[in-house]
């Protein structure tokens, strides 16, 4: 390891996370600014159809490609004879807020202090629907003292961690090697082995002091690369101190 001249970070369960997450909540949330609502239908009906419409976009997912909050509910809306009275930017942020309010993950936000007084640039990349407008506002919301130098958004792309494209991106936008980067995240497909398939030092963030239902799929399962394994983000602040030395 090399002290890193930038560590880019995963969103969920990484800096951020999303307690009591529903997106039944949600679609209530959204009920009241529909204006045309063609078949009478109910908010849990609703969130039924927008729950099988999310399972089927899964498959482009498991393929490595992102389908985007805004196509699925543009789907949804015209499928369903839905008319909202605000705009899909707006449709989305309510949506998500009422989902979850969001919070930030253990030491998160004394980590990122420690590496911003350090001198050591960061950014985000994260395999999300949520178009990264608003995942920026989020985190800016949520962790106002952050220095990040851009996020990311998968849904803005198209392509999904693991693929290089999206940490190569990353390299080309902070005019870096790869062997200068470190990336931490939580998941170990997409995040641990995808950064070092792009040649970035990965860091394994693996919190288990909160539940992390993105993960199930892959418990159990260990990164066969080169990585840094921590449980807190004291661990990262302890590590980056003796290399400092």
């Amino acid at each position: 390891m090399v002290f890193p001249k930038m560590i880019l970070f995963d969103y969920g369960h990484t800096l951020l996370h999303e307690p009591g997450f529903s997106t039944l909540r949600g679609e209530e949330a959204l009920y009241r600014y529909i204006t045309v609502n063609r078949n009478n239908l109910s908010p849990g009906e609703i969130h039924a159809f927008s729950s099988k419409l999310y399972e089927e976009a899964r498959a482009a997912r498991d393929m490595g490609f992102e389908l985007s909050e805004w196509q699925l509910r543009k789907m949804l809306n015209e499928y369903l004879g839905i008319e909202l009275s605000i705009s899909m930017e707006e449709a989305e942020r309510i949506f998500w807020e009422h989902t979850s309010y969001g919070d930030v993950m253990p030491q998160a936000d004394i980590m990122l202090d420690y590496i911003n007084a350090q001198g050591i640039r960061n950014a985000v990349i994260s395999n999300i629907s949520f178009s990264g407008k608003v995942l920026t506002e989020r985190i800016n919301r949520l962790l106002p003292n952050n220095r990040f130098e851009f996020v990311i958004a998968s849904s803005d792309y198209g392509f999904r961690k693991p693929n290089p494209l999206l940490f190569e991106l990353a390299l080309r936008r902070a005019g870096l090697d790869a062997s200068e980067v470190w990336f931490c995240g939580d998941n170990v497909v997409a995040d641990i082995e995808g950064a070092a398939g792009a040649g970035i030092f990965p860091v394994w963030y693996e919190d288990l002091t909160l539940e992390n239902p993105w993960t199930r799929k892959y418990k159990g399962l260990r990164p066969t690369c080169e990585h840094l394994h921590i449980h807190e983000w004291r661990e990262l602040i302890e590590i980056l101190e003796r290399l400092k030395q």
